[in-house]
């Protein structure tokens, strides 16, 4: 069903308005649209309620990975439906949703034409701070300090290329911590890890599956830790990854998540960690500084998707 009224939030040094409306004046068949740009101080949360404020049926995201976050923040329980023109470097949230990656027109044709499914979404809470929504995945670690290494000007001429150049970088920074970690109502316990993912979803670029049993609207968060050390751990946690949670699950798609001694998985409700001390953090492939307690719950269908 055609929409009655669009909503679109757009990252102007992702893609100018003059692009979009092209594209959806190509697509939307009579649908009318509103627009709302971005800011540095203001990156969709303030649009995308904007665009609610106006009415809109749909509220579609066009930009990077901090743009969707921050309009599925905005729209989370609302009884808006959320579209994604993804125009940034990971776009990992459309790449689990299977949304058409470079084209705004194929990716704005989806929307105008496919019904809305539920998505669960997540919260986290950074150090007692307030809760800041997130759809992908956070952590801490390896993921975390690639993040921080990467130059942004490598990542805008190379794409998501550009943090493999800064994987040696993190792994050289990694070191493992004692983690204190408690899932939903069970007593806390301590493990030792330099890397801890919790995932909405499951697969990052290239097809590297972090949580093959993520699943968008199961109502549960994924856990992965990490605690790989030398030559011998890596290879075998990269085996898992690649091997037995990627290609194999190809072939079986009941299979559950492979884990080692080196790198585990786990689901949760809710989800409490506490560092020994500040390290670097992540929201949905941002880095946001460093943290040093955090608490993520799901939040079951909050977000309708196309």
């Amino acid at each position: 069903m055609t929409p009655l009224r669009a909503g679109i939030v757009f990252n102007p040094s992702k893609i100018s308005r003059e692009q979009l409306e092209a594209a959806w004046d190509a697509e939307a068949d009579g649908a009318t649209a509103e627009w709302f740009e971005t800011t540095v101080e203001d990156p969709g949360q303030g649009p995308a309620r904007a665009a609610l404020d106006a009415g809109c049926d749909v509220v579609i995201a066009a930009g990077g990975d901090g743009t969707v976050r921050a309009v599925a923040e905005a729209l989370g329980g609302s009884d808006a439906a959320f579209g994604i023109v993804p125009q940034g470097t990971g776009n990992l949230l459309a790449r689990n949703l299977g949304v058409p990656l470079g084209n705004p027109r194929t990716a704005l044709r989806r929307i105008l034409t496919s019904e809305p499914k539920k998505l669960d979404m997540g919260w986290i809470e950074l150090d007692g701070g307030e809760p800041q929504a997130f759809v992908v995945m956070v952590g801490f670690g390896l993921d975390a300090q690639m993040l921080a290494a990467t130059d942004d000007e490598a990542k805008a001429k190379a794409g998501w290329l550009a943090y493999v150049a800064a994987m040696g970088q993190a792994l050289t920074a990694s070191e493992m911590v004692s983690v204190k970690v408690t899932v939903d109502d069970r007593e806390p316990r301590e493990v030792q890890a330099h890397t801890v993912l919790i995932g909405n979803c499951g697969t990052l670029q290239g097809g590297l599956t972090l949580f093959p049993d993520a699943e968008l609207d199961d109502g549960v968060l994924d856990v992965l830790i990490v605690s790989a050390e030398g030559a011998v751990e890596w290879m075998d946690t990269l085996r898992a990854a690649v091997w037995d949670n990627g290609i194999m699950r190809l072939f079986d798609k009941q299979k559950t998540a492979t884990s080692t001694e080196a790198a585990r998985h786990g689901q949760a409700v809710r989800i409490e960690v506490e560092l020994p001390q500040p390290h670097s953090f992540e929201i949905d492939g941002e880095e946001v500084g460093d943290v040093q307690r955090f608490t993520a719950r799901i939040d079951p269908g909050a977000l309708r998707v196309y």
